[in-house]
C-alpha cells in the first residue's frame, strides 16, 4: 500500500503565496512522475504541473511563471510553490504519484486533496 499525505492548503489573498507538499510513504520501490492537479467547483480536474524522476517539468499555461513544482527524491515528497495567486486558482489541489511497488507491480495513487482559497 502507498499513502499520500498532502499539506499546505488554506486561505490566501490575491497576489499572495502558498506552498503545497505531498509526501508518499509505504511499499515503494521507486517513484516515476509526481504531479499536482486541481479541481474547481463545477469544473473537471485539470493538470497543473508535473515533474519526472529526473526533474523534467511540465506546467499548464495557467501555472507558467507563477507556480514551481519540485521534488525531494530522498523524502518521496513533491512540492508546489504557488506565487502571485489569483482568485481563479481557488480549487481543491490533488497530488498524483506513480511508480513501482515491486518489479512488475506499478502504482498510481491520488492524495486526499487540499483546499486552496484565494480571496480577491
Amino acid at each position: 500500500q502507498v499513502q499520500l499525505v498532502e499539506s499546505g492548503g488554506g486561505l490566501a489573498q490575491a497576489g499572495g503565496s502558498l506552498r503545497l507538499s505531498c509526501a508518499a510513504s509505504g511499499s515503494i520501490l521507486s517513484i516515476n512522475a509526481m504531479a499536482w492537479y486541481r479541481q474547481a467547483p463545477g469544473k473537471q480536474r485539470e493538470l497543473v504541473a508535473r515533474i519526472t524522476r529526473g526533474g523534467r517539468t511540465y506546467y499548464a499555461d495557467s501555472a507558467k511563471g507563477r507556480f514551481t513544482i519540485s521534488r525531494d527524491n530522498n523524502k518521496n515528497t513533491v512540492y508546489l510553490q504557488m506565487n502571485s495567486l489569483k482568485s481563479e486558482d481557488t480549487a481543491v489541489y490533488y497530488c498524483n504519484v506513480d511508480g513501482i511497488i515491486r518489479i512488475g507491480v506499478p502504482f498510481d495513487y491520488w492524495g486526499q486533496g487540499t483546499k486552496v482559497t484565494v480571496s480577491s
